[in-house]
């Protein structure tokens, strides 16, 4: 048996997550709800459980100006335009930087943990994180930089 190779692991996973927090986007563009309402909320007889005064910066960016799900769509998108990757990044040091695909990831999970369709999207987020931090540490790198090693003009 061979052994892991964390960046590809973490690559497929980031994918898999950046494809969810696109349809969570959309659908949260249609059935908005903040998701931390639970936290000082109130519950009504009519209208269920409602966001407390205090979160009312979070319930207009996402519920009444869906910012929030419209933002996690494009980042998302982004992600996977890194991760597949698109014909125009490919050799680029945004496509061979793990450290700048984290980052990317760290962001997306940061937007998708804040509405209520991004719970599943942010938890695989944070696994594909976890990824490509185990690649970084053991000093992966991907065999196109690997390829370019020595070459002048290449990327």
């Amino acid at each position: 048996m061979g052994t892991l190779i964390w960046h590809e692991w973490a690559r497929l996973v980031a994918i898999t997550a950046s494809i969810y927090a696109v349809w969570s986007g959309m659908f949260g563009l249609f059935y908005r709800k903040y998701f931390w309402d639970f936290v000082g909320g109130t519950m009504r007889d009519p209208g269920g459980l409602q966001a407390a005064p205090s979160a009312a910066p979070m319930v207009a960016i996402i519920i009444k100006i869906p910012i929030v799900p419209a933002f996690a769509m494009v980042l998302g998108l982004l992600n996977i335009a890194v991760n597949f990757p698109a014909p125009f990044l490919k050799g680029t040091a945004l496509h061979r930087s793990f450290h700048l695909r984290a980052m990317l990831l760290v962001i997306q999970f940061v937007i998708t943990i804040l509405f209520y369709q991004g719970t599943n999207a942010a938890i695989y987020t944070l696994v594909a994180l976890i990824g490509y931090t185990r690649a970084i540490i053991r000093g992966e790198i991907l065999k196109e930089a690997r390829e370019n090693r020595g070459k002048t003009g290449a990327a």
